[in-house]
């Protein structure tokens, strides 16, 4: 018997499952062998039609046919009743092919027409990022802004990214924005009345000047020595003008220029009331009997101190020019979402500066006693009133300069220049000018 159940070898499967399905008819089952069931698979699998309704039918790998499900909304009506509406289908073995017509959902009103959310956080918008709830699930979290100079261009991102250097976060924190470039510019209004002012005080020196030149032979201006005049209303006239420089973007040339030209031109200005200064107290002491004074009088004397105080002050011009000259400097990090563009000074500006301030303390220790001089024109009155107006200016400026950022830095300087030239432009020369205009007989 069981060589003839060898021997025979059914010409079909379907002889297979006949013998398997009379075997086990008695107790119910329907057993099918394995090699049946392959077969049977790949049958399956080449199966692919669609039916009446329009409807796709196949069996996937294991035999099975794909589920068509519809998705229903169930709604309530009034009298409590409940209606169905097919609102989509699913028409895969894995759920991914599922259709949703979203405007055929009816909500309940309690929602107000809007879908519910299966998160309990809303979703952090740009320019913010999530930061997750210590024992809580993923989808709770909250929503941190992004810190300075970092944003975020997407919803729920975990994290924000850092702007480049040039470049900073917008108001609402989702866009990088380019940086604005701040120095002192002439369409500011505090540049335009720096300029205005620079002009002016030039123009002013210039046509006292004029007045100098036409009454050169008056009294008052020839004994106060009018050649040292004239040469200290150029200079001063070249230290306002000095401030037009300061205003603009400051290139590579621009910040060559700014302090040297200053320095210099304010350098002759004060060097010239030293020497004016000097001569006074000369004069004063050489008519005594006696005195040694007069084989120090001459005309080599003023412009000798004028030029050795010029000569030592272009020679730290030209160290500091030459070791550590001022550089275009971009400060990208002291001003949020600004560029600030200056000029980098180093230690030969506060030389220059020092420089200065010696010439002009020296003048004021030599001028302040002689100010009391018995003389009708005595010029040590006036240099004092001026040096005290310089150093007024100059003290207060120090703090000032070591406080502000950018343009203001700037202008605080451009201010102290202006008000101290102008200073020693209205103590020497305003009385003389009123004294050729409204009383010549003195």
């Amino acid at each position: 018997m069981g060589g003839r159940a060898a021997n025979h070898k059914p010409r079909h499967h379907r002889d297979v499952i006949a013998r398997s399905w009379k075997a086990d008819s008695k107790e119910g089952r329907f057993p099918v062998s394995t090699r049946a069931r392959q077969r049977l698979h790949q049958f399956l699998r080449r199966v692919h039609f669609t039916n009446s309704a329009g409807e796709d039918v196949y069996f996937d790998e294991h035999g099975d046919s794909a589920p068509m499900y519809d998705l229903i909304n169930w709604v309530t009506g009034r009298k409590e009743t409940l209606r169905s509406v097919r609102v989509g289908n699913i028409t895969s073995s894995s759920g991914e092919n599922v259709s949703v017509n979203v405007s055929a959902i009816v909500w309940a009103d309690r929602l107000a027409q809007e879908p519910p959310r299966s998160v309990c956080s809303d979703s952090c918008r740009p320019g913010s990022r999530k930061m997750i709830l210590k024992g809580k699930p993923t989808c709770c979290y909250d929503c941190v802004p992004c810190p300075r100079g970092e944003v975020t261009n997407d919803t729920d991102m975990s994290s924000c990214w850092k702007c480049p250097d040039d470049q900073w976060p917008n108001g609402k924190k989702n866009e990088c924005i380019e940086k604005q470039i701040i120095y002192l510019s002439y369409e500011d209004f505090l540049g335009t009345a720096l300029v205005c002012s620079a002009i002016v005080l030039s123009l002013a020196s210039l046509f006292i000047l004029a007045i100098f030149t036409h009454y050169q032979n008056a009294s008052v201006i020839k004994a106060t020595n009018r050649n040292l005049s004239f040469l200290l209303l150029l200079s001063l006239t070249f230290t306002f003008c000095s401030c037009l420089v300061f205003v603009g973007y400051p290139g590579h040339i621009t910040c060559l220029l700014r302090q040297t030209v200053f320095g210099m031109s304010f350098t002759v200005s004060v060097s010239s009331l030293l020497a004016k200064t000097i001569l006074v107290v000369m004069a004063f002491r050489a008519i005594k009997p006696g005195s040694r004074m007069r084989r120090f009088m001459g005309r080599k004397l003023p412009w000798t101190i004028v030029g050795l105080s010029s000569s030592f002050q272009a020679v730290i011009c030209a160290l500091w020019l030459g070791t550590h000259p001022p550089t275009q400097f971009l400060d990208l990090h002291s001003q949020a979402g600004e560029i600030i563009v200056e000029c980098e000074e180093h230690l030969g500006f506060y030389l220059m500066l020092s420089f200065i301030g010696c010439l002009a303390m020296g003048c004021f220790i030599i001028a302040f006693p002689a100010r009391n001089l018995p003389d009708r024109y005595n010029e040590a009155k006036f240099i004092t009133f001026s040096m005290l107006v310089f150093f007024s200016v100059w003290i207060s400026f120090i703090p000032a300069y070591l406080s502000t950022k950018g343009k203001y830095t700037v202008a605080v300087e451009v201010f102290a220049i202006l008000v101290s030239a102008a200073g020693v432009l209205g103590c020497i020369f305003f009385p003389k000018c009123f004294i050729i205009f409204y009383a010549p007989e003195k």
